[in-house]
């Protein structure tokens, strides 16, 4: 895999908070998704093991509610998801309807550092109200805090030909 993208020598624009406020919303449907198929997995596997009478007693009496074991497999499964995502294409399927892109400074894949980086840092710039996101309206290069750690940037990708939605 070419650690460059093909286009990486071009200069795109910084992508709008809204484009990635809808990418957001878009992968956040697939990722739901994706967690309902693990879970599913998840407890069938776990009735195997203890049966589906001793797995409806325990459902029954809430003790999958907070599941450490559960909450760490989708945790995982979360950032590979992006990770994957942003080291192949630069952009999960959301970022692709929405024509942003993911890289390094450079112009870039991002590294496993970096995406270990900027995961973490969306988290965290999530937590204050959503600050490290709303960073990016007032930031000159229109970053958001965790663009900042992972020494990344989403830039908006050029309308391609045939493609109804401009801007």
């Amino acid at each position: 895999m070419n650690e460059f993208f093909p286009d990486a020598q071009e200069v795109y624009p910084s992508a709008p908070l809204w484009r990635r406020l809808a990418a957001m919303f878009y992968d956040s449907l697939l990722l739901i998704a994706l967690w309902f198929v693990t879970t599913g997995i998840y407890l069938a596997v776990i009735g195997a093991v203890i049966g589906a009478d001793t797995l409806h007693q325990h459902a029954d009496q809430g003790g999958f509610n907070r599941n450490p074991f559960l909450g760490s497999i989708l945790f995982i499964e979360t950032f590979f998801f992006f990770a994957y995502f942003w080291r192949r294409l630069g952009q999960t399927l959301g970022m692709q309807v929405w024509r942003v892109r993911i890289q390094s400074n450079d112009g870039r894949r991002l590294r496993w550092t970096q995406c270990i980086l900027r995961f973490m840092g969306a988290l965290f710039s999530a937590l204050p109200a959503g600050l490290g996101y709303w960073w990016m309206l007032w930031d000159k290069e229109g970053k958001t805090w965790h663009d900042k750690y992972s020494l990344s940037r989403v830039v908006l990708m050029p309308a391609t030909k045939g493609s109804k939605r401009q801007g």
